[in-house]
């Protein structure tokens, strides 16, 4: 970067870039000196645009006497953009990842949000680790008969599996185990491990096939949602009330207590992150509820993803005869707009 190249050249040439962008046509120091956070004379700004000339960020046409982007110019712009998206990117992934107390107040007005608008029960899941790959893989000798399986993924979650052996296995064969599995499973994502990867891994393992299954049992225990662990912020449950054929007393007890309780929506939740659709979204009607005190109403839910692999669900309860078409837009924008809060991670990530 050039040296002489301050804060107030790049801010004019910043607008000149933009004002470009915006009209294609070249750009004079009268245009510039609109801008509101520059503050200088036409004068002043001309002998700015004039030395950013001579260093090679803008040119003039022949035709005109305004000024263009360079090459150098839009690249200077490009990179500092970047730095500046990079830091926005990082200050929201602080604010939504590590911030929890943030966190729990974003999620909390969304549930309150969406049952104030639906007039319907709601309930936000705090989002989980979905996106891991392998880290390594280190299997132990524990005693003749056992060995212990360390699973780490790359969010730093680990998983030992005690594995019971029929036979005592010798170190040599440990060691090509451990080789086996990690030439080929390091850095892989988990959701990538398919059945054909099983077999041809289990086929290599030969006759300790069924020491390298129960270490990918233990593989797909990391991506897990455990439901004692998932966090559900709820709101609206007194909605359910507002409709006859919910407001029996033991159905609506039942059901504000699966809200106060939250474990079966924990359920709920973990039956969702596995079973959803390729929009995310879900919609489980009377019997199909793979909760049993619901099975009188209908409830949507829907992925929304904070970037990084990090996964939650939102979901509206409310009666079998509920406006699923209203319900379903509000999911969709909501979702939208919490999937934006971290926008640009996953095109970092690649």
């Amino acid at each position: 970067m050039d040296s002489q190249l301050d804060e107030r050249k790049k801010k004019i040439l910043k607008a000149i870039i933009r004002t470009y962008m915006e009209t294609g046509e070249p750009v004079g120091s009268r245009t510039i000196s609109k801008y509101a956070d520059l503050n200088v004379s036409s004068a002043t700004i001309r002998n700015e645009m004039s030395d950013l000339t001579d260093m090679g960020y803008i040119i003039q046409p022949h035709t005109s006497a305004g000024r263009i982007p360079s090459d150098k110019g839009y690249r200077l712009y490009v990179d500092e953009l970047m730095i500046e998206k990079e830091n926005e990117i990082n200050e929201i992934r602080q604010l939504m990842i590590e911030k929890t107390d943030k966190m729990e107040k974003v999620l909390k007005n969304v549930a309150r949000l969406l049952a104030s608008n639906t007039n319907y029960a709601a309930m936000v899941s705090v989002p989980q680790y979905s996106g891991s790959r392998i880290k390594f893989i280190q299997l132990s000798r524990v005693n003749t008969t056992q060995l212990v399986a360390v699973v780490v993924s790359d969010n730093n979650v680990v998983r030992n599996q005690i594995i019971d052996l029929e036979e005592e296995m010798d170190d040599e064969t440990i060691l090509k185990l451990n080789l086996l599995l990690n030439t080929n499973l390091n850095g892989v994502p988990i959701q990538d491990i398919n059945l054909g990867m099983i077999a041809r891994l289990k086929e290599q393992a030969g006759m300790h096939s069924a020491v390298v299954a129960m270490v990918l049992d233990a593989v797909a225990a990391t991506i897990q949602v455990d439901e004692d662990d998932l966090q559900i912020y709820t709101s609206g449950a007194t909605n359910i009330f507002k409709y006859p054929e919910l407001a029996d007393t033991s159905k609506a007890s039942e059901l504000i207590s699966a809200f106060e309780e939250k474990k079966e929506l924990a359920h709920l939740v973990k039956e969702h992150m596995a079973d959803t659709g390729e929009n995310g979204i879900s919609v489980y009607i009377g019997d199909e509820m793979p909760v049993q005190t619901m099975k009188d109403c209908s409830v949507v839910t829907a992925t929304y993803e904070l970037g990084s692999g990090m996964r939650g669900t939102i979901g509206i309860i409310g009666p079998k005869r509920m406006d699923y078409e209203s319900v379903v837009d509000s999911l969709k924008s909501l979702k939208v707009q919490l999937d934006g809060l971290v926008e640009g991670t996953r095109e970092k990530g690649g």
